[in-house]
């Protein structure tokens, strides 16, 4: 039958890897182009410059050792200014990713930083409580402020550039006004109890609004620098964004004739402000009056104890009217576009989420009829799905209290894309992608699941595996039809299988068996759907971390901490073959090609491309640089999906026909150039006739060309 299947579906012999999901945002400072088009962000000791689109990787600068505090870019979005703890200010050449100039002033790190509208002046802010401003040509100190009693957290110029003023605010809670001409303080702005963390202007440049952790928005005057207005939010504010007329967000808010600038426009100015609950808001400074809330967050919750900031930590409306940017505490940019609803209902949609940093990976699956989404299970409590097309996290699933550990996804038969996940907290979930609810909840597992998979034939029930050491085959009957209501999931059988964990359980094609893998050593085989032992294969000196069936052959394929992968026949038990070849546990192995090839990855960060027959690795791929835990296999298009530990996750696409064509059209562009080269010969054309031989690689034409070379040499002379 094998055999057939090959002969049917040609092998594969490489695959080709594109990183599709890799960290460059580790929190902190970032900067948005002027265009929009990409990001600057912090990421550890390297700043990331990814498209703002799918937050493919652009470029990447290697600050050395160096802690990022603070990045902007200047107006034409050519170059960028990054300083850090070593107090060093650099500015970068982003076409070539080079450092053109680099100083140091402050005595402390920077911990904000602006650049001019002109492009020319550059303001930095310091925990050492200084203010400068420096020539971006030249690197030299132009203005040096002193006065605030605090860490300088923002500084910002006014956007008109007539009007030669700086802005800088403090964790003292004052705001002071730097006159550029005169090089002195022209006013010290005292509104705020607790750190001012953002600063913006009016559409008219006449008032300046101000946020802090004080949990209020000042409004102030800059004609005569009196604070017109203090507007209580009742939450740690993070950001403040003006809505300035003739945009989108203006017009779906129906805010045109009010924002119109006009002497009333001073009177009465919208904005949005992000904070510690996640929640997006628009207010109305005449009145006070909040215009809209978001009625549930987008941010991703974390349930941790100390005193970490959580939601939003910072917002910045994006430039040529492509709506607005937030950031959040873990690390994700949400994209946000105004909307109008046909029942007049206004809303910010969620149109975009770049996820800058996905812990470790430990499952994924992929997901949909076209397999064009992919379900991703990190070290978190939710699991994210991701669209392949964009790479922009598509809806998170949040219910689990405790790591998500597994997941499988599958059709239904009623056509319903189901996801099913299991946990640290001992609990399986059933989801529906279409409504992305919880439509059911299994609770009976002493023990964190670490296992478990749909039905391959029916797709009526699925199976568990736990660290209590049991199996259980959950019902879906009775489950929600509107995929809203969750249900209590019920098990129809539940089996003590091994004497340890159980790290991987499969389903048979025809749903009749299911295999348990386990870190006893061992991996079992029962038949369905009373949990009846068929067979136990034994031979494994370590624990079994992936268990698969062939899809066409009666054989179970298993991985294991030996370093082995191996083929057993489910008659009889024996091991039919073992594949040796990874220097380390060997953590997922999943079929392909009809039960003809398989593929593997392991501990040692290596993925390798096996044919079963002649027991050969035909290819080893080392695209990851830590662990490869999670392996996900396309049904349709066999494309692979890679993630572990480095918080990585590779696409691979099949590349033999490819390759093939490649390989043909060199073939044949080097017939043509030895052809060529033969004629240059016979034209006595030396010089071409050495270059052709040179590119070809063939040395003893060469040997033969510089002989006849020699040869005329004595003959001439």
């Amino acid at each position: 039958m094998a055999a057939a299947a090959a002969a049917a579906l040609p092998f594969k012999k490489n695959y080709r890897s594109s990183q599709a999901l890799q960290q460059f945002y580790a929190g902190g400072p970032f900067a948005v182009s002027s265009d929009g088009s990409f990001i600057a962000c912090n990421c550890g000791d390297s700043i990331k410059i990814v498209d703002s689109s799918n937050a493919s990787l652009r470029s990447s600068i290697d600050c050395g050792s160096d802690t990022i505090t603070a990045l902007s870019l200047s107006p034409d979005g050519k170059l960028l200014f990054s300083a850090g703890h070593s107090r060093q200010i650099r500015v970068w050449d982003l076409s070539t990713s080079t450092c053109l100039r680099s100083w140091k002033g402050h005595d402390g790190p920077v911990m904000s930083m602006a650049c001019h509208v002109s492009g020319g002046l550059l303001a930095t802010g310091g925990a050492d409580r200084k203010v400068m401003v420096w020539d971006v040509d030249g690197g030299f100190c132009t203005h040096f402020f002193k006065g605030h009693d605090g860490v300088v957290s923002t500084v910002l110029f006014h956007p008109d550039s007539n009007r030669s003023l700086l802005f800088s605010g403090s964790d003292d809670g004052t705001i002071r006004v730097w006159d550029l001409l005169a090089k002195k303080c022209a006013s010290t702005l005292r509104g705020h109890d607790s750190t001012v963390t953002s600063l913006a202007f009016s559409e008219d440049g006449l008032t300046l609004l101000a946020t802090g952790r004080d949990k209020v928005v000042s409004l102030w005057d800059l004609r005569n620098y009196a604070c017109k207005k203090t507007i209580p939010m009742y939450e740690v504010l993070e950001s403040v964004c003006v809505i300035h007329s003739g945009t989108v967000l203006a017009s779906q808010l129906g805010l045109d004739d009010q924002l119109k600038v006009t002497k009333e426009s001073a009177q009465n100015i919208h904005f949005i402000t992000v904070g510690e609950r996640g929640i997006l808001r628009i207010w109305k400074s005449e009145g006070s009056v909040c215009l809209f809330k978001q009625e549930h967050s987008d941010v991703t919750v974390i349930s941790d104890e100390d005193d970490s900031r959580s939601g939003f930590t910072a917002a910045v409306m994006l430039p040529l009217d492509q709506g607005l940017l937030c950031v959040t505490a873990d690390q994700q940019f949400l994209f946000y576009y105004p909307e109008k609803h046909p029942e007049g209902m206004f809303s910010l949609t969620l149109c975009r989420r770049l996820v800058g940093y996905n812990e470790e990976i430990v499952d994924m699956k992929f997901l949909g009829e076209e397999e064009n989404f992919l379900a991703v299970a990190t070290n978190l409590e939710q699991v994210r799905v991701y669209e392949l097309a964009s790479m922009s996290c598509s809806y998170v699933l949040a219910g689990h209290t405790e790591t998500v550990l597994c997941l499988d996804t599958c059709i239904s038969s009623s056509g319903r894309t189901l996801i099913v996940t299991g946990s640290k907290d001992n609990s399986v979930r059933l989801w529906d992608s279409e409504s992305r609810h919880c439509i059911g909840v299994g609770v009976g597992h002493m023990g964190a699941v670490g296992a478990v998979a749909f039905s391959r034939k029916r797709q009526d029930f699925f199976v568990s595996g736990s660290s209590d050491r049991t199996l259980k085959v959950w019902s879906l009957d009775g489950i929600s039809e509107d995929g809203v209501d969750s249900t209590n999931l019920k098990a129809k059988a539940v089996v003590a299988a091994h004497d340890k964990d159980i790290n991987s359980v499969a389903v048979a094609p025809n749903d009749s068996l299911v295999c348990s893998g386990s870190q006893d050593r061992t991996a079992c085989v029962w038949r369905l759907p009373d949990l009846v032992s068929v067979v136990v294969l034994k031979g494994h000196k370590r624990g079994i971390w992936s268990v698969e069936f062939s899809p066409v052959d009666q054989c179970v394929l298993t991985a294991s901490g030996d370093k082995t992968v191996k083929i057993w026949a489910i008659s009889d038990g024996s091991c039919l073959k073992t594949f040796e070849g990874h220097v380390s546990s060997v953590l997922r192995a999943s079929f392909l090609t009809r039960g003809t090839q398989f593929v593997s990855c392991g501990a040692d960060g290596l993925v390798k491309l096996w044919t079963v027959r002649t027991n050969e690795c035909i290819a080893t791929y080392d695209q990851h640089s830590d662990k490869v835990w999670a392996l996900a296999v396309g049904k349709k298009t066999e494309m692979l999906a890679t993630g572990g530990s480095d918080a990585v996750v590779n696409l691979w696409y099949d590349s033999t026909a490819s390759d093939k064509e490649d390989a043909f059209h060199k073939e044949e562009e080097g017939v043509l150039k030895g052809q060529e080269l033969e004629n240059a010969v016979s034209d006595a054309d030396y010089t071409k006739a050495i270059e052709l031989a040179l590119e070809l690689r063939r040395p003893h034409k060469l040997f033969e060309l510089f002989s006849e070379l020699c040869r005329l040499v004595v003959y001439y002379f």
